[in-house]
């Protein structure tokens, strides 16, 4: 799961090309199949999937993709050859499989950051701990010597144009303090004002902000991370009179292609295609096992049990086609799913009936999430589109019926579903937690640890084989299975 945009990671990081990028065709028949007379109304094919689907079964892919990690710098993160050898090792077991299977190819950007450097001036300069944004201009080779000025610190610090008093920032630094809205939105609002840089300080701990924006074309002028309390400090002084800093940035921005693997069945209706994804891009700092190989590998375990049940041969697949997707470059801001959607035509995207997401599902001190499609929690983005409602109530059903306690989980944007959200395709799935921190409710129902991170290696060296909780992957298996069975034969509770 990417982080929250205003969270983001240290460089390097990688983004997309807006250019056009270089596409494997999308894999669609060009009619509508017949559906099967076996069409299995009664769910026996989710049950059978359900029974079939094991972590046992699924954690050989969990240790493949440790292994790759492991042989490739310790890391899966997209545009390396980490990533490129997990994305053959899942081609190859589908196409063996019985699957049609493509690459989808698409570019993205590598940031190398040479100098990051804020420099206090006056009779006794000093330097600032610094992190340059991702994607940020390079600064003048001397550097960008400007006054500060202060952005207006409230609800939403340095997000809207009226944090910037008019003529205040002509040629001038801006301070902002992080929070509420993107880094992106902070840049543009800053930029507009006429400011020349932009130097974002921290609302909690003891580390400069690491930001970015997701390609170079965001960037529109140069923007930095400083320390809570050294942004403080800065904003005091300014207050009481004019501060003059220096922030020196250079940073490089290479070129690089990453690949989506997208898997189909050979038969079921195209104009009712049930899609199911998830990411299999690592962040550069670890292997990634948990957020997400957890989630590829479980969908990939489905997708080999569902060719089991003969999925691929002739008069006896699903009545409707499904198609699998692993998507990359996720944790730079879902560039791979962001493709994908933008490449479809109005007519492909009509016949995806409905979009179900995978991402963190073996988190070590779990939450059982089920992303909120009715939007009954009333927090965050609201509901999905039609028919995210009832994607919803079929996950909680079957959790419900194991037993097994859950709570919704808003849109927010954080994970794939994002852009299908976005093109009006209904929406679900399930998520265990990244780096929010577990209550003592949440202790008292899942079990685990009250005051710590759902996932304590979230985008770290630690998030590998060892830290996963395996109960809580055999659950969402289960969940995946009995989802995909279940719209692969009958659409019916989405009104379709």
């Amino acid at each position: 799961m990417r982080a929250i945009r205003h969270r983001r990671r240290s460089i390097p990081a990688l983004a997309a090309l807006a250019a056009a990028a270089v596409a494997a065709p999308v894999l669609l028949t060009a009619a509508p199949a017949a559906a099967h007379a076996h069409d299995q109304r009664d769910g026996k094919l989710a049950r059978e999937l359900v029974e079939e689907v094991t972590a046992r079964g699924a954690y050989r892919h969990l240790a493949r993709f440790q292994r790759i990690a492991d042989a490739n710098g310790g890391n899966r993160a997209a545009g390396t050859p980490g990533h490129l050898a997990s994305a053959a090792y899942v081609h190859d077991t589908l196409k063996k499989a019985g699957y049609e299977v493509s690459y989808q190819d698409f570019d993205i950007y590598e940031a190398h950051t040479k100098t990051e450097k804020t420099t206090v001036l006056g009779a006794e300069p000093r330097e600032l701990a610094t992190a340059a944004f991702t994607f940020t201009p390079s600064t003048p080779a001397a550097g960008l010597t400007a006054p500060l000025a202060l952005a207006r610190v409230d609800e939403t610090p340095g997000c809207t144009a009226d944090d910037y008093p008019a003529g205040a920032f002509t040629g001038k630094i801006a301070l902002v303090k992080r929070g509420s809205c993107t880094f992106v939105e902070k840049q543009n609002a800053a930029a507009a004002a006429g400011a020349a840089g932009v130097i974002v300080y921290n609302h909690s701990g003891t580390t400069p902000v690491r930001g970015g924006f997701s390609s170079p074309a965001e960037g529109r002028i140069p923007s930095a991370g400083i320390t809570l309390a050294e942004g403080e400090a800065l904003a005091a002084a300014a207050a009481g009179g004019e501060v003059r800093v220096r922030l020196d940035l250079e940073q490089e921005h290479v070129r690089k292609t990453t690949r989506n693997v997208i898997a189909e069945t050979k038969g079921g209706r195209a104009d009712r295609v049930v899609t199911a994804g998830a990411h299999l891009d690592s962040v550069p700092e670890g292997p990634g096992i948990n957020d997400n190989g957890s989630g590829s590998a479980g969908l990939l375990e489905v997708a080999l049990k569902l060719a089991d049940e003969g999925a691929n041969k002739k008069g006896k697949g699903p009545a409707n086609k499904v198609r699998f997707a692993w998507w990359s470059a996720e944790e730079l801001g879902l560039l791979g799913s962001e493709h994908y959607v933008a490449q479809l035509s109005a007519r492909q995207k009509k016949d995806i009936a409905l979009y179900l997401n995978f991402d963190m599902i073996a988190s070590p001190n779990p939450v059982q999430f089920v992303y909120d499609g009715d939007d009954s929690d009333k927090t965050g983005e609201g509901a999905g589109p039609a028919g995210s409602a009832q994607i919803e109530a079929l996950i909680n059903g079957f959790l419900d019926k194991k037993g097994k306690p859950h709570e919704g989980s808003d849109f927010d944007g954080r994970s794939d579903y994002g852009p299908f959200i976005a093109n009006g395709i209904p929406a679900g799935g399930t998520f265990t937690g990244a780096e929010g921190i577990k209550t003592a409710e949440q202790a008292k129902r899942y079990g685990g640890t009250a005051g710590a991170a759902y996932d304590p290696n979230y985008h770290g060296a630690g998030d590998d084989l060892k830290n996963l909780d395996l109960k809580a992957f055999d659950t969402n298996l289960d969940v995946i299975a009995h989802a995909v069975g279940t719209y692969a034969q009958d659409l019916r509770s989405l009104g379709k």
